[in-house]
C-alpha cells in the first residue's frame, strides 16, 4: 500500500480514478477542506477513519499530512506503449521525458507536475537506482501523478532504440550541449531525456540521444536543479508546439 497526504494531494485523489481503500482525518480538525474531503470520499464509498494527530503524524513519517492520509493501492505504472497511445488518441505528435536516475523524489514529483501542465504524454523512468512514485511524489506533483502517465522500464537505452524505430527523437539536457535548447527543433515526435541530480546523463542514454542541448548560464553556479532544467525544456517544446516555430 502507499500512502498519499496532504489536503491538495489528497483533493486531487479523490478527483481521479485511483483505487483509494482508505481515508484518515485528524478528528480535531473540522475545517471546511477537511469536510468536503470526507464529503466526496464517503459519496465513492471509501472508508473514513477519524483519529488524532499523533496517528497521522506516525503514518505520514511526520510529513506535512495537513490532517489527512490517504491509503492507497500499490502504484501501477504503464507500458511506453500505453504512453504513444495516449498520444494518438489525442491526435499528436509523441511528448515524451525521460529520467535517467532521479533519486530525490521531489524533483520527481515536480518534474511530473510540470508534464501535465505543459501535456506531456508520459514519464519514462527506470526501474532501479532511481526514485518511484511514493507518498512524496504524490505530494510534490500536488496531484498531477494521478494523471500523467509512468512508464517503468529495465533497460532506458534499450527503451531509446525501441522508441527511435517508431519515429522518436531525443534531446538530453547537457551542459556540455551542441546547441542552445531554444535553437532545438522540438515540434515533432520527441523525448526530453534530464540525467540525475549529480553526475547528469549516463555514457549509455547520453550516447543514444540525437541531440545534446543546454541551458544559458550566466551565475558562478553552472548547473540547475533537474527539476528546473526539465521545466525550461519541458515548456520550450510546449512554446513551439503552440506557435508552429
Amino acid at each position: 500500500m502507499d500512502k498519499v497526504f496532504g489536503r491538495n494531494p489528497v483533493t486531487e485523489l479523490l478527483k481521479s480514478d485511483a483505487q483509494v481503500e482508505k481515508l484518515y482525518v485528524n478528528r480535531e480538525l473540522n475545517t471546511p477542506p477537511i469536510q468536503q474531503i470526507m464529503r466526496t470520499a464517503k459519496q465513492k464509498g471509501i472508508i473514513v477513519s477519524a483519529c488524532d494527530g499523533k496517528k497521522l503524524d506516525f503514518m505520514s513519517g511526520n510529513g506535512a499530512h495537513q490532517g489527512v492520509l490517504a491509503v492507497i493501492s500499490q502504484t501501477e505504472y504503464c507500458s511506453v506503449d500505453d504512453l504513444l497511445q495516449t498520444a494518438q488518441e489525442k491526435g499528436e505528435p509523441p511528448f515524451l521525458v525521460m529520467l535517467d536516475g532521479i533519486e530525490d523524489p521531489h524533483n520527481l514529483g515536480a518534474i511530473i507536475r510540470s508534464c501535465n501542465v505543459a501535456g506531456v504524454h508520459g514519464v519514462i523512468i527506470p526501474k532501479h537506482r532511481a526514485a518511484g512514485v511514493n507518498a512524496t511524489v504524490y505530494k510534490a506533483s500536488a496531484g498531477a501523478v494521478n494523471y500523467t502517465k509512468v512508464a517503468k522500464v529495465s533497460n532506458l537505452k534499450n527503451t531509446m532504440e525501441e522508441l527511435k524505430e517508431k519515429g522518436l527523437w531525443f534531446f538530453g539536457a547537457e551542459a556540455d550541449g551542441d546547441q542552445m535548447y531554444y535553437q532545438a527543433d522540438l515540434k515533432g515526435p520527441v523525448c526530453i531525456v534530464i540525467g540525475s541530480e549529480g553526475s547528469g546523463i549516463s555514457r549509455l542514454v547520453r550516447e543514444g540521444c540525437d541531440f545534446l542541448v543546454k541551458i544559458p548560464v550566466m551565475g558562478q553556479i553552472n548547473s540547475l536543479n533537474a527539476s528546473v532544467a526539465a521545466g525550461i525544456l519541458i515548456f520550450e517544446t510546449l512554446k513551439q508546439r503552440l506557435s508552429g516555430c
